[in-house]
């Protein structure tokens, strides 16, 4: 499912070689939704790592992302992880007439969950070749 939000960037990570074949970024976007602010962690994946870049922390952003969740069996105990999979980031000021100018996530389309706009054309992304060293699933 593709979703998006709008904030101001709060934090950038350095890359991380998770292993041989397959490395990410995290970033944190503030968003407010209400009348406290939200710190959102996403991730970008692969060769979508360059894509924030471009901007710094107080940069007010518009970020399209992929909602994933995956289960993994770790010693017989089954844990579950979800992540915001980021593969689009722009500038918020490039958000069209009448979008949601005062930041948090842009207006739920027709029988969406609040708060997340869910967009047309999600973006899939790269399998991820299995590494029998590492114990994390992604």
């Amino acid at each position: 499912m593709a979703y998006e939000a709008t904030g101001r960037l709060h934090d950038i990570m350095d890359e991380q070689q998770v292993s041989e074949k397959f490395r990410k970024r995290e970033f944190v976007l503030e968003v407010v939704d209400g009348q406290y602010p939200e710190h959102i962690k996403f991730q970008l994946v692969q060769d979508k790592t360059a894509l924030i870049d471009q901007y710094k922390v107080g940069d007010e952003v518009r970020v399209q992302f992929n909602l994933r969740g995956r289960g993994f069996n770790k010693n017989g105990q089954m844990l579950y992880f979800t992540n915001l999979e980021a593969w689009r980031i722009e500038a918020a000021g490039g958000a069209p007439a009448g979008g949601n100018q005062g930041g948090g996530y842009a207006a739920p389309a027709a029988n969406q969950n609040p708060g997340l706009r869910r967009d047309a054309q999600p973006q899939r992304p790269a399998p991820i070749a299995s590494d029998d060293d590492n114990d994390l699933p992604f």
